[in-house]
């Protein structure tokens, strides 16, 4: 039996497992759960790093240009500049990955969400008596 939830959840019960009695101790309880939501959060967090690493940089900009206004003929300018430069690398570097894996996850969701609509329709044609018999 597939019971669909509001929440998003799909729980599977019933089935029978060869390899021996199900989880609960007993036949027909849930045995398989499934939501997208904790996917579709985790890419909300991504994409929320994406938008908290925007300003960074311009930030970082405005208190490199400071700190060189004050520094006169410092020395260790040169490994200033060096080092801000390489933090602008990670920073970009990071909103990249962090929005490459917000569509991934997405992707991921999306995915479970058609297989949980296969498994549905094969589990539908068996108890209508339309599934391929043997």
């Amino acid at each position: 039996m597939i019971e669909e939830r509001g929440d998003g959840m799909a729980v599977v019960g019933g089935l029978s497992d060869s390899a021996g009695p199900p989880p609960s101790g007993g036949e027909g309880g849930p045995r398989l759960k499934h939501s997208d939501g904790p996917w579709l959060r985790a890419a909300g967090g991504a994409e929320a790093l994406v938008t908290h690493l925007g300003p960074v940089r311009a930030e970082l900009s405005l208190a490199h240009q400071g700190l060189m206004a004050g520094a006169g003929r410092l020395t260790a300018l040169a490994e200033l500049a060096a080092v801000r430069e390489s933090w602008e690398r990670r920073i970009h570097a990071a909103q990249g990955e962090c929005g490459s894996l917000a569509a991934r996850l997405r992707d991921v969701a999306r995915t479970h969400g058609a297989t949980n609509g296969a498994v549905r329709s094969s589990f539908a044609a068996v108890r209508t008596g339309g599934g391929d018999e043997r």
